[in-house]
């Protein structure tokens, strides 16, 4: 207890530590922000669309297609956007379809543009940029908040992607990645092969909770290879083969397999028990230093509020109250 407040004193006291607070704030007192127009969306049995997102429910599977734009050539503006549509999405589809558990992330686009969009946004910040700042410290929000979300992540990562540094963020939050090794599937005679760039920004600019970057989660422990990683392999594109001999990828396989191989994923996640794979995902997610956020999201919310209180664990049908009974428990096919 660091002060005790009389109830008679609480609002005073609360303005002034609000005003100390932005007291501190870098940004200057006397800039404009940016009016920020209603979100543009198409919302149907469907799915729902934006300009840079969009999102196909396929319900009989019971997951999400969700697919993420890259950046036109000279648009200004693209990841303020792009942030607002995602997080947007994010919400909408955690509170209204909870029986889509997995979600399925794609992109599409130049990665040379989105890099292109990033060191722009970067050389801001090094100036002063507060709008820049801002930008990026939302995109990092609503990376944690996929991060915490009691979903499946699949990356599925083809010809014409762009999963370039801020966008590779999207797949590095997924619990698998899936990097197909030759051309697209519906035209075998292309000669456009799937690629992943690391970037800067990658290293540490949007960490997790647990305040460490996504690739140093993903190499928790081998300090060496993520620092071979930032020093060898930032800046140029790396193939299939390659991405998956630096473990940055779970898998890559090739032209013939990957219809089959994609499947077998998407249909192993949807006959496991969905409140046991929150509880395993949200336990791999987030490793290495425990903070306040991973207790709460990778550790209490998800063992005793997502699990054992929920209908597949102390339903009538659930499987606490079934062991022992020779009886087969029933998943409630819903995640929270």
């Amino acid at each position: 207890m660091d002060e005790i407040v009389p109830r008679r004193d609480f609002r005073a006291v609360v303005e002034q530590r609000a005003r100390e607070a932005a007291a501190r704030n870098p940004r200057p007192a006397d800039v404009r922000g940016v009016r920020l127009a209603p979100l543009e969306r198409e919302i149907s049995d469907a799915g729902i669309s934006y300009r840079y997102v969009r999102a196909e429910f396929d319900r009989a599977l019971g997951l999400v297609r969700i697919t993420v734009g890259g950046p036109e050539d000279g648009t200004d503006g693209w990841l303020l956007r792009l942030t607002r549509e995602l997080d947007d999405l994010i919400l909408r589809l955690r509170a209204n379809e909870p029986e889509l558990g997995t979600w399925v992330l794609r992109t599409e686009g130049d990665p040379d543009l989105v890099l292109a969009q990033e060191q722009r946004l970067l050389s801001g910040r090094g100036d002063g940029d507060w709008l820049a700042d801002e930008i990026l410290h939302y995109y990092k929000r609503t990376l944690k908040r996929l991060d915490v979300t009691s979903r499946s992540l699949v990356a599925l990562i083809e010809p014409g992607s762009c999963f370039a540094g801020l966008l590779l963020e999207l797949a590095l939050a997924c619990d698998v990645q899936y990097m197909l090794d030759g051309p697209p599937v519906e035209d075998p005679d292309s000669d456009e092969r799937a690629q992943l760039r690391l970037s800067v920004v990658n290293f540490g600019a949007l960490p997790m909770g647990n305040g460490l970057s996504r690739l140093a989660s993903r190499f928790y422990g081998d300090d060496d290879h993520l620092d071979w990683l930032r020093r060898e392999a930032t800046g140029h594109p790396l193939t299939p083969a390659q991405a998956r001999e630096l473990g940055l990828v779970t898998d890559a396989p090739d032209d013939i397999d990957w219809e089959d191989e994609v499947r077998l994923v998407l249909e192993n996640r949807a006959a496991l028990s969905p409140d046991a794979l929150t509880g395993m995902e949200a336990n791999l997610r987030f490793v290495g230093p425990e903070t306040m956020e991973t207790k709460i999201f990778g550790r209490l919310s998800a063992w005793q509020n997502w699990i054992f209180v929920r209908p597949g664990a102390s339903g009538p049908e659930g499987a606490l109250r079934r062991y022992g009974t020779g009886q087969r428990a029933v998943h409630d096919r819903k995640r929270v």
